[in-house]
């Protein structure tokens, strides 16, 4: 087989993987479909980690306070900015985070300080950067519940404004809805897992069980490891896609997303770093070799593919769409996340962590 059959036929099998889960994520994928503007949720405590967040907060503290809930806690995790005045100043109830102890990432480490301060039966833990339109969180523990699960996590639409961050980011939306059905993610099985740490729901008694963010805390992706450690415990993990009444602006530029994007691509390899050579060459294969190619049906399918994630995330904007032009590049945009992953040290938010040794 040559080269060029070898790039094609890899690429055929990717794409029509992918579009195959999407098409199945379509139908199954559960969404939040309404909001109860004036709930009261006397059991919830929203806890929300925060370091040096001054830029997101204004955007954000409103919509944490409407929803409702018992409690709201930020835990300034020794902040450079004005995150802690910021935070007080809404009202919200702002904790000293202590020390990062050995052994401990920071994100595990505030969370938990979190944990150990709230009074509610459920954990709302949501990051500094999401978005929540008032009665949101209601509406999702509508499901939550019904559902019996232990947690809950929810995917916040991507709100991209400017060309950097429409380079890389929506990449999460694409991992999420096209590595695995829904059927396979409701399995118990820990290897079936997808979590999100940026909007993570617990029962209280299901957190306490695991030990907490202890369970995971040397992990850059904590999230779902946290997944998997509670179905290891025989507790039922479940998810969401937050449409338009949650939604998150992860990043303000290319190189924070690079940054940011590197920071769990090891992690997501399983520490392995051989794999990531030959994720890079598959996913070239499959969108940038058809244009090379010039191969009309593998660049339809791939366009096909850009067009429905956002569709179901309810990314229907004109920019939004537009970004599927964007899908050849990926390859060549990514190669900065691909080259800081394979670092022994990765830095996030001021920190240094080693990661895996493969």
């Amino acid at each position: 087989m040559s080269l060029r059959q070898a790039a094609t036929a890899a690429a055929w099998g990717l794409l029509a993987y992918k579009l195959g889960t999407l098409l199945v994520n379509a139908v199954t994928f559960p969404r939040l479909s309404h909001t109860q503007p004036h709930a009261t949720l006397p059991d919830v405590s929203v806890l929300i980690p925060a370091r040096d967040e001054a830029r997101n907060l204004p955007q954000t503290l409103p919509g944490y306070l409407a929803q409702g809930a018992g409690e709201v806690l930020l835990l300034d995790d020794h902040s450079t900015d004005e995150t802690a005045a910021l935070a007080q100043a809404a009202g919200v109830t702002v904790l000293q985070g202590q020390s990062l102890p050995s052994g401990w990432h920071g994100k595990p480490w505030a969370c938990q300080q979190l944990a150990e301060a709230a009074r509610g039966d459920l954990l709302v833990f949501t990051d500094a950067d999401v978005t929540w339109e008032p009665g949101a969180l209601a509406g999702a523990l509508d499901y939550f519940r019904e559902s019996g699960a232990d947690l809950m996590t929810v995917w916040p639409q991507q709100d991209n404004r400017t060309l950097g961050e429409r380079l890389l980011t929506p990449l999460v939306d694409d991992v999420l809805l096209t590595l695995l059905p829904w059927p396979v993610l409701n399995i118990p099985h820990r290897s079936a897992s997808a979590a999100n740490g940026q909007v993570m729901i617990f029962r209280r008694a299901a957190y306490d069980g695991l030990g907490g963010h202890a369970a995971v805390r040397a992990e850059l992706l904590e999230d779902v490891m946290l997944a998997r450690a509670l179905k290891e415990a025989g507790g039922h993990v479940t998810l969401m896609l937050g449409g338009k009444h949650v939604r998150v602006r992860m990043y303000r530029s290319y190189a924070e997303s690079a940054q940011g994007f590197s920071r769990n691509l090891l992690s997501f390899h399983g520490g392995q770093r051989a794999l990531l050579p030959l994720t890079w060459a598959l996913h070239f294969a499959a969108y940038t070799w058809p244009y090379l190619s010039g191969h009309r049906a593998l660049i339809a399918v791939g366009l096909l593919e850009g067009l429905t994630v956002r569709i179901l995330t309810r990314r229907t904007r004109p920019a939004d769409l537009l970004e599927v032009l964007l899908t050849p590049m990926l390859p060549f945009t990514s190669l900065p996340v691909y080259a800081q992953a394979a670092r022994r040290t990765v830095i996030w938010k001021g920190r240094s962590y080693q990661q895996g040794e493969n």
